[in-house]
């Protein structure tokens, strides 16, 4: 990453006591604006890494992972961003840790695993840029395989109504309802000696996390009334019609 100055490691006791007071006012306006309900927190581990995954709709997905724990999590970000010594140590001391945009992803995915195998937790978007609608698109492989490298859980998140307090296109942030479902952490197999992880267990770890996230999103967004009837299964139909 040339001429760009990591400050990789901001843990500093000052960086974590930044980290603490901003995500602190972050995550109560988060929650108070958007009148936000969260369910399955006990899902988060308490200690040890993990990959964070959450459907992603809109920018404010970001803030809105950081109300889930008071642990710090961290984010990548583009590489840019770090040109400016005080902006690089703020967005690290926040959890932010910079990657280069139109490189090879080999240089994102070893940061991710240096972040997994010092212990802390890593939130990735597994559908890559934000994405529109009630379908949750086909995922990168990105996320499931830093942590079948890492050896550690990967936690689905549904985030239902993200999108109404900001949608693409738009710099306003609406005061929408937002329901977060956290679901059950999912474990990754076994590696191989080599320690690669294997193209197979790839694949059916990505094929679980999109089932589950699905899951999770169709029923945050049935919570706030904005599930697609289309969505819903005929038995679930039957017992809304009846109502």
């Amino acid at each position: 990453m040339s001429g760009v100055e990591s400050h990789f490691a901001g843990s500093g006791p000052f960086s974590r006591l930044a980290y603490s007071v901003v995500r602190a006012i972050v995550a109560t306006v988060t929650r108070l604006y958007t009148r936000m309900t969260i369910e399955g927190r006990r899902n988060i581990p308490k200690t040890g890494a993990f990959v964070l995954a959450p459907v992603h709709r809109s920018y404010i997905d970001t803030p809105i992972a950081c109300c889930f724990t008071r642990r710090r999590l961290r984010y990548m970000g583009k590489d840019t961003l770090w040109k400016k010594r005080w902006s690089g140590w703020t967005l690290s001391a926040l959890g932010g840790f910079p990657v280069s945009r139109g490189t090879a992803d080999r240089e994102a995915l070893q940061r991710c695993i240096a972040v997994l195998e010092s212990g802390q937790p890593l939130v990735l978007f597994p559908e890559g840029e934000r994405k529109s609608g009630p379908i949750v698109q086909p995922l990168f492989d990105g996320a499931v395989y830093v942590a079948l490298r890492a050896g550690v859980p990967i936690v689905p998140v549904g985030i239902g109504g993200s999108e109404r307090v900001m949608p693409k296109g738009t710099n306003f942030v609406y005061p929408r309802k937002v329901n977060v479902i956290i679901g059950e952490p999912i474990l990754p197999e076994v590696q191989t000696e080599s320690g690669r992880a294997p193209r197979s267990a790839i694949h059916r770890a990505s094929a679980e996390l999109h089932g589950r996230l699905q899951e999770l999103f169709d029923a945050a967004q049935d919570k706030i009334g904005q599930l697609d009837p289309s969505r819903r299964a005929p038995d679930e139909e039957s017992d809304a019609q009846a109502q």
